[in-house]
């Protein structure tokens, strides 16, 4: 994971999935040095270049990541610590539950 940071009560390190082909971007949230849940933020290959035009995974985190910290924090402010995925794809975005994904084993 590349950076931790500190939100409230609960220990937050995040980075990019490493050696994937696919952008996966983790959050892994914990309490007292234990997991407490995972945020992911997946991009489709379709609409990486709704990001960066050249789909560089460096620049879409570096261009988004303080959107996607504020996605983390307002799930631990709601008390939702169930494992999600923020899935962007071509069309729009979603936010799924990673336990009802059947396709999160084609993205890995």
């Amino acid at each position: 994971m590349e950076n931790q940071w500190s939100y409230k009560k609960y220990r937050i390190k995040d980075g990019l999935k490493p050696g994937s082909t696919h952008f996966q971007y983790f959050y892994v949230v914990s309490e007292e040095g234990k997991k407490k849940c995972n945020y992911c933020v997946w991009i489709v290959d379709e609409a990486l270049t709704r990001f960066d035009r050249s789909g560089d995974f460096a620049s879409i985190v570096s261009s988004r990541r303080e959107v996607w910290n504020k996605w983390v924090k307002g799930k631990i402010d709601e008390g939702d610590f169930g494992n999600k995925v923020l899935k962007y794809e071509r069309e729009g975005e979603k936010e799924i539950e990673l336990s009802e994904m059947s396709a999160h084993l084609s993205m890995a």
